[in-house]
């Protein structure tokens, strides 16, 4: 199994994005930014899907690797932990 990570990009995606990056998961957030929840079995894994992001125009805002905890329950483990994807407190 690979490493879950948690992608941010600039804007909101409509869900047609989707397609384009395959199984991964979209969320739209308040922050205007849309993260992309993704399991990537190596890191040429990651470099695909942040190469795509590239090759598609958007900025890319961050990457982070997460426990198996946050990903379980990302909006739990947010509100527990803070800000999950830049790891401090809101």
């Amino acid at each position: 199994m690979g490493e879950h990570y948690r992608v941010h990009v600039r804007g909101h995606l409509d869900d047609r994005w989707g397609v384009a990056f395959g199984s991964l998961a979209l969320h739209r957030r308040d922050d205007s930014t849309t993260e992309l929840v993704c399991d990537c079995a190596d890191q040429a894994a990651l470099h695909a899907v942040i190469t795509r992001i590239r090759d598609m125009g958007l900025t890319l805002v961050s990457v982070s690797l997460q426990s198996d905890a946050a990903v379980a329950s990302p909006r739990q483990a947010g509100a527990e932990a803070g800000d999950p994807i830049r790891g401090r407190a809101s």
